[in-house]
């Protein structure tokens, strides 16, 4: 009887636990991006591993029982409306945000954060002056993506080391192109080189066949795209069009869909920069993608976004996790990011100390690999850096 007693005792504890942590009040996250329009095929995959992270955080307890809830907000890929959107997030009671994918969409929204003394940190888009537009003590901007200050000298060190030495820089008429075109610039200007042509399209061009013979007749070696929607495609097909096999390098964009399926054979053999290949090359990989695929029946279209989201996700939770009083205002989830109390075994990265008062990027060079489009997918450029990759790297 008194097994019995007990054991009935024990249940309605735990009945009584579930109940509370039901009831508990949940912590409100925003996540901004595009989520539809043209740039949702990297918006949506952002989100996803946003949401897989914090699946599993709430699955173990949440915060003390107390669930993180996603307040999602469509930015549309459209500046003015990133920013209104940023503008109800703030309104809404969320303790941070996670967000952005386009470079000239969060530039606008930048100050609703700083205003509202609110976290936000930045998965996707890599223009350099992000987070570089307000004193970095007094910032509350993070970024876990690599910005382009480091993904343009990364690309131009291969190329030099290729033997690639006269470059064209084609960059749309965006924010993230224009500022991506400069850090070229200054990557090749390190080297003592400059650009032999140089050519800034609007976005949505469908043709860039002059531009490119143009390229071709002041000599150019290699071409080296800025842009983050199908002119990469228009780019490529150009370039075959013309019958002219020089290379083709850039950021991450061309890892997209918008490159991989519009240019199909013509985007063969193009480098860029990596923070994540998706593959299985150690077991954190092996097992984020094992979980993506179950969750969202298949692997992400944009396997970087997926990951820096997801990794984004987990660095937020762990600073809240270091917030023991439970009051999340922004200057102490800021502090608690600036001084993350544990190691975060990541999917990209091991990040130890990501951030602090003087630095609001989470990626260093030491970080990122070539990778190289082979028969329609991206994989490795080199076998050392698929080898390096077996052990996640860490912050230099």
């Amino acid at each position: 009887m008194r097994a019995t007693a007990w054991r009935k005792a024990a249940a309605a504890l735990v009945v009584a636990a579930l109940a509370a942590v039901a009831q508990a009040q949940p912590i409100k996250v925003g996540v901004i991006g595009p989520f539809s329009g043209p740039s949702s095929d990297f918006g949506k995959p952002m989100l996803q591993g946003i949401q897989l992270a914090v699946e599993q955080f709430n699955q173990v307890g949440g915060y003390l029982g107390r669930p993180v809830e996603l307040v999602i907000k469509d930015d549309e890929a459209v500046p003015d409306v990133g920013r209104k959107r940023s503008e109800e997030l703030a309104a809404e009671g969320v303790v941070a945000a996670l967000g952005f994918c386009n470079t000239g969409v969060a530039m606008p929204s930048l100050e609703v954060y700083q205003k509202a003394q609110l976290p936000l940190i930045v998965p996707c888009a890599t223009g350099t002056p992000i987070t570089r537009a307000y004193p970095p003590e007094q910032s509350y901007i993070f970024r876990t993506s690599a910005p382009d200050s480091i993904q343009a000298p990364f690309v131009v060190a291969d190329i030099v080391r290729r033997g690639w030495t006269r470059v064209a820089i084609f960059a749309d008429d965006t924010g993230y192109g224009q500022a991506g075109r400069k850090d070229v610039e200054a990557a090749l200007a390190a080297h003592k080189l400059a650009p032999v042509y140089t050519v800034n399209f609007p976005l949505g061009a469908k043709n860039l066949t002059a531009e490119l013979a143009a390229a071709r007749d002041a000599g150019a070696q290699v071409i080296f795209s800025y842009t983050v929607g199908p002119e990469n495609a228009v780019i490529g097909l150009g370039r075959k069009e013309l019958g002219w096999k020089v290379p083709m390098v850039g950021g991450w964009p061309l890892s997209f869909p918008f490159f991989l399926e519009g240019a199909k054979d013509a985007a063969e053999g193009a480098m860029m920069a990596q923070t994540f290949i998706a593959e299985p090359s150690n077991e954190r990989r092996a097992s984020f993608l094992s979980n993506y695929s179950r969750a969202y029946q298949g692997r992400p279209a944009v396997p970087v976004a997926a990951a820096q989201g997801y990794d984004a996700a987990y660095l937020l939770m762990y600073a809240l996790l270091g917030i023991r009083d439970g009051k999340f205002t922004g200057p102490a989830v800021k502090r608690s990011l600036e001084n993350l109390p544990r190691v975060y075994y990541g999917v990209v990265a091991t990040y130890e100390r990501p951030f602090s008062e003087q630095e609001k990027d989470a990626m260093t060079p030491s970080m990122l690999v070539m990778g190289k489009v082979q028969s329609g997918a991206v994989t490795f450029a080199y076998p050392e850096d698929a080898r390096r990759t077996l052990m996640v790297q860490r912050k230099r």
